[in-house]
């Protein structure tokens, strides 16, 4: 099947693409870049040499994913949103052995404006508010917000708040799923994932 590229878009030789992945107006998809099956990626998006990313990722408008950033598999990175990977730039001093890495894992949601300072990972399913700031590790399941961000709430799989407690032990349920989950010393999991075990 192969992916579609728009004509204005840049793919330098090498790029490994999956099959079904969409490429828009005036992305630039670099040599070394490893993407997944089934992605879309929306106008004005640049993809560096060192950055891999799976299946079925949305990265909406104007975003730059930058070397030493790795994507798992349905992530959205909402329009405008910011990663970095140098913790400390400086036109004159030449850092690009000193790239820090940046991991989100699966099904996370990065929202509009959003910053990711370099070197952290964001949790399975997490969910980082719009124009936020990201200093430090997100947990799974967790609803980051503000300058920088903070923990607010526990978000489901299916992107909806759960009625949990920040710290402490609970249950909840997805209302829109209908999916139960468990906080135990600071994490959520589905039930269904314990159940798996």
């Amino acid at each position: 099947m192969g992916f579609s590229a728009h004509p204005t878009a840049i793919i330098d030789e090498g790029a490994q693409i999956g099959d079904g992945t969409r490429i828009w107006h005036w992305v630039h998809v670099c040599a070394g870049a490893r993407i997944g099956a089934g992605c879309s990626f929306g106008q004005n998006v640049f993809v560096g040499d060192r950055v891999v990313i799976g299946r079925n990722v949305k990265v909406q408008n104007n975003v730059s994913i930058y070397d030493g950033v790795t994507l798992e598999d349905e992530v959205f990175c909402g329009p405008s949103m910011v990663f970095t990977n140098v913790i400390n730039p400086r036109s004159a001093v030449p850092r690009r052995d000193e790239y820090r890495q940046t991991r989100v894992r699966r099904g996370a949601t990065l929202g509009a404006n959003c910053t990711v300072v370099c070197g952290v990972t964001i949790g399975v399913y997490a969910f980082v508010g719009a124009g936020a700031v990201v200093t430090r590790d997100v947990p799974a399941h967790a609803l980051v917000v503000g300058v920088p961000a903070r923990q607010i709430g526990w978000m489901s799989a299916h992107g909806e708040r759960l009625a949990l407690p920040l710290s402490g032990d609970g249950e909840a349920q997805c209302p829109a799923s209908g999916e139960r989950y468990q906080l135990t010393d600071g994490q959520v999991r589905r039930m269904s994932q314990l159940r798996g075990r």
